[in-house]
Parts: C-alpha cells; sequence; structure tokens
C-alpha cells in the first residue's frame, strides 16, 4: 500500500468532502448526496435480453447503459428494461432506449416495465411514449 503522507491524505479528503457540498452562492455551501452510479442487472435466455436498472439513468451513468447494450443485441428477439428501481432518466438515458429501439423494431421487440409516474411523465412530454412500448 502507497504512503501519500499527509499532503496526499489532505487532498484525498478535500477532494471527497468536496464533492459532498456545492456552492449555492454569497460563499454558502450546501450539503447534497449525488447518486453517480446506476446498478445494471443483466439477464439473458434463449433470445430474450432483459436488465434490471436501479438508480438514476443520467449524463453521467447512461455511457455504462449503453456499454451493455450497443452492438450487443445480434440474436436478441426481445429486450426488456425493468425500471422498478430508476428513480430518473434524463435525455442521456433516453438517446440510449432510442437506439436500442431503433435496432430492435429490425430483430424484435422491446418493453419498457415497471415505470414510475415521474419517468412515464417524461416520457409523455418528450414523445417517448409514442416509439416505446411500456407495459
Amino acid at each position: 500500500q502507497e504512503d501519500d503522507g499527509p499532503d496526499g491524505i489532505q487532498a484525498r479528503r478535500r477532494e471527497e468532502h468536496s464533492q459532498d457540498y456545492e456552492e449555492t452562492g454569497l460563499g454558502h455551501k450546501e450539503s447534497f448526496k449525488k447518486e453517480v452510479n446506476m446498478q445494471i442487472e443483466k439477464k439473458l435466455e434463449n433470445n430474450v435480453l432483459s436488465f434490471a436498472l436501479e438508480g438514476r439513468l443520467d449524463t453521467m451513468t447512461a455511457p455504462q447503459l449503453e456499454a451493455e447494450v450497443v452492438g450487443k443485441l445480434d440474436g436478441v428477439t426481445e429486450l426488456n428494461f425493468d425500471f422498478a428501481k430508476l428513480s430518473y432518466i434524463s435525455s442521456a438515458g433516453l438517446r440510449v432506449l432510442l437506439s436500442a429501439q431503433k435496432v430492435m423494431n429490425k430483430q424484435g421487440k422491446m418493453f419498457i416495465r415497471n415505470v414510475c409516474p415521474e419517468i412515464k411523465e417524461i416520457f409523455d412530454v418528450t414523445g417517448f411514449a409514442d416509439i416505446l412500448t411500456i407495459v
């Protein structure tokens, strides 16, 4: 194990501390916790690929899902996303869903399941409710 000395430890603590607080103006800092990780549970059975997502699908986490989906749908005839534990989706997340939907339009079906009212509203407002199959 490396010993960074007192300066290295202090620098790391400052960095961790700065991630827990956000400037709110007038020199005040406000505590906040940002959920930057999204949990992805992936299951492939026969030609059915399923993802259960937990957390936030946003600019920080969309690349994580994109890496699991894009280019990995060969032979998949049904793609399922379980949103039961998903609390938020941004335009970056919508973009990943749209690319998956375009692929699945050619080779099978895609379903979005267990959508909370907040995400359902985002789908409605953006028109994605007309593009995606939400069950």
